[in-house]
């Protein structure tokens, strides 16, 4: 592909993750006067994806609309990969660009494929080696890398793994990650000027230091996702100090545990799903993070917060080896004790609290379209 065809890009989001860390690529590729880009929602997340991009003042140019309640993922990706080849071939676009791992990012790229259109992989390369963890996510990443004609690799971690399977070098560039972009636009915007709160929220933060929660994570699902919110209480039964603020994801999978567990707690506060504005607020007020999400693992960091993560492995090991981040599983006395190390010991916080980011430094988006219209 020469430079001067690629008139137009399409770029895919599907989920909350998937806009927030397109909407800079999206808004580098629209500084571009000689490149065309068209914003694609499948609707993979409905309410939550419209939230996410209208921080950016970003509207999808098609909707696909594809969501349905208690959607299983045969039929989810049936739906997408009939519905992006119908959007493919009306757009007809040179390239397509999508990010990460989901179901939306699994049937962007090989429909893409299938119409014979080169697709560029945000944050390719991560790795668990483990196809049960994240599940499918993993199987996702894997599968969509190894067709992308442009591997955008976050980390020299990432890019090693992709070169390891055999990816052809000149296919992978390592770029940091786009989160890092959208994080410090944000919270730039937010420290000016405080977005809208749930009510009672800022008293709650300022009266104790809160530890953000985020967990939704299908493999912890059942007797895992009980132990997490255990842990949850425990800690906050421990420390008075201390607070906790979930927004709970609105899968009934998280809803039902969650509710019937922390629901009604002192200083344990439900809130419903937040915008992207208000949650940055929220995790650069918080004292640290407890998380099974990806995104958050990356984000915090840069805000100066610690992360311990539910989970037993990560795609993300470059926070495990910098230290800014910790797994502890959803073992109970595991995620009590690393909880009580970051409460109890004010040297450690504040050691860890200082690590500088290994994931990027927010020039991540204009790497990515200085490939792209570079491509020959």
């Amino acid at each position: 592909m020469s430079k001067h065809r690629l008139a137009k890009v399409m770029v895919l989001v599907g989920t909350r993750p998937e806009a927030v860390k397109m909407a800079p690529v999206v808004m580098a590729l629209r500084r571009r006067e000689a490149v065309e880009c068209v914003l694609v929602s499948t609707g993979q997340h409905r309410e939550m994806l419209a939230q996410a991009l209208s921080v950016f003042g970003l509207v999808p140019d098609e909707d696909l609309k594809v969501m349905r309640e208690n959607q299983e993922l045969s039929g989810l990706t049936a739906r997408l990969l009939e519905g992006l080849t119908s959007a493919y071939r009306r757009h007809r676009p040179d390239a397509v660009l999508v990010q990460g791992d989901t179901t939306t990012v699994l049937a962007g790229t090989l429909s893409a494929f299938y119409e014979r259109i080169p697709v560029g992989h945000v944050e390719a390369g991560l790795r668990t080696h483990d196809l049960e963890a994240p599940w499918p996510e993993e199987m996702n990443r894997s599968l969509s890398d190894r067709i992308s004609r442009w591997c955008f690799a976050p980390t020299e971690t990432s890019s090693g793994n992709l070169i390891a399977e055999g990816i052809a070098p000149e296919r992978v560039y390592v770029t940091g990650n786009t989160i890092i972009d959208a994080l410090l636009w944000v919270s730039d915007k937010v420290r000016r000027e405080k977005p809208a709160l749930p009510d009672g929220l800022e008293e709650l933060v300022g009266r104790y230091r809160t530890i953000l929660v985020t967990a939704h994570r299908r493999e912890s699902f059942g007797e895992g996702f009980e132990r997490m919110c255990l842990a949850m209480l425990a800690i906050v039964e421990r420390f008075p100090g201390a607070a906790l603020v979930y927004p709970v994801h609105l899968n009934p999978n998280v809803q039902k545990p969650v509710k019937k567990l922390l629901g009604g707690k002192e200083r344990i506060r439900l809130v419903e799903p937040m915008s992207y504005e208000p949650f940055v607020w929220l995790m650069d007020h918080s004292h640290f993070v407890l998380t099974d999400s990806g995104g958050v693992q990356e984000e915090a960091p840069s805000l100066g917060k610690p992360v311990l993560v539910m989970r037993e492995t990560t795609e993300r090991p470059e926070g495990i080896a910098a230290g800014t981040a910790r797994l502890v599983g959803t073992d109970v006395e595991r995620i009590c004790g690393e909880a009580a190390r970051l409460l109890d010991d004010p040297a450690e916080y504040e050691r860890r609290a200082r690590i500088a980011n290994p994931y990027g430094d927010g020039g991540a988006s204009t790497r990515i379209v200085d490939v792209l219209t570079a491509s020959e």
